[in-house]
């Protein structure tokens, strides 16, 4: 009597081949698309290049003018299909009069990236989103969304002279508490219209009900662990409204939301919720927990005096829900930017 043929799909050592053909198979698309994203800003560049050159070989080409990027388009679009309408060689030639000493693009950065950050005028603006977007690796959709929330002005507000051109540079880099920090905090993506009030459990539903966007507002490194978490102190129970792990600084940061301004008794309670936490939650190899107050309103001098002396890991902070003005955040940048000229 003869054996059944074998099933070679229910084999370990099949399954094992199978999962590394499949890795490597991913492996391999992932790396040819980051070669096309790089190749492809590479090559605008060099599009650029040939269009700004041209226009600057005389007086008779410079004539050209408006009418030189529209035969341009007429033409290579019928060599070559799409890639080159008016719009796209607009933002080509852009591309290379924003970086004339060589393009580097970032394989983490498809056209569509640069182009969002090519309708960004002001220089340092721009260098900060193109550093951020390839920190956080951001899509295209949460650039747009970081840029019309005004980040870089937001984060700049908070900073010296020397920070802002450090953010501008680098983009924000997290190395502690107070890197987390934005002023203020922006919750448009939830689209509760003013003057529309909520009560402090609505809003803190509804940030849960739009978790990815309130990450993304919150910024890099922070996981949800839950809300309404419950602490017993000497048989009282408290419940700190949200609770994230920061996997970068390695903590728990801790945010109550407050619809009116904050007392001097909410910043003692939050106060109270760090020690807890630095007691009974942290493991080992936790650093201190960070604790955030986010509310409509905040009387800098009252939380001046009501942390004179506390936990330097303790913020209050402003939150909005609609977009910020971004004219007064700007005058705000220029200010500051202005601050140490002679």
């Amino acid at each position: 009597m003869s054996r059944p043929p074998l099933d070679v799909s229910t084999s370990p050592d099949y399954q094992q081949l199978l999962g590394k053909i499949s890795d490597t198979y991913t492996h391999g698309r992932v790396l040819a698309v980051q070669a096309v994203n790089a190749h492809i800003t590479q090559t605008y560049w060099q599009v650029g290049r040939h269009i700004v050159e041209f226009e600057q070989g005389g007086k008779a080409r410079a004539e050209y003018g408006k009418a030189l990027i529209k035969h341009l388009a007429a033409d290579l679009g019928l060599r070559h299909g799409k890639g080159f309408s008016r719009s796209n060689l607009i933002r080509i030639r852009q591309f290379y009069l924003a970086y004339p000493k060589g393009a580097t693009p970032s394989h983490l950065l498809t056209w569509s990236h640069w182009v969002e950050l090519l309708k960004l005028d002001d220089p340092l603006e721009r260098s900060f989103y193109e550093q951020q977007t390839q920190r956080e690796r951001w899509s295209v959709r949460e650039l747009v969304r970081q840029k019309e929330s005004a980040l870089f002005l937001r984060l700049a507000a908070i900073k010296d002279k020397a920070g802002v051109l450090q953010l501008a540079a680098q983009g924000q880099v997290v190395e502690q508490a107070t890197d987390l920090l934005r002023e203020p905090y922006v919750f448009e993506f939830l689209k509760i219209p003013e003057p529309y009030r909520v009560t402090e459990t609505q809003l803190e539903t509804a940030l849960c009900d739009h978790l990815q966007p309130f990450l993304l507002e919150l910024g890099k490194g922070f996981t949800f662990v839950g809300r309404q978490y419950r602490i017993t102190v000497n048989n009282t129970h408290y419940r700190v409204d949200l609770v994230f792990y920061h996997r970068i600084l390695r903590c728990f940061v801790l945010i109550d939301l407050k619809l009116g301004e904050v007392q001097h008794h909410d910043i003692g309670q939050m106060n109270l919720y760090l020690g807890y936490f630095a007691n009974e939650e942290n493991t080992e190899g936790d650093q201190p927990p960070i604790g955030i107050i986010l509310s409509r309103q905040k009387d800098e001098l009252l939380v001046e005096y009501a942390t004179y002396g506390m936990n330097s890991q303790l913020f209050v902070q402003k939150y909005q829900l609609y977009l910020p003005e971004r004219e007064e955040l700007r005058r705000e940048l220029e200010n500051t930017l202005r601050a140490s000229e002679p």
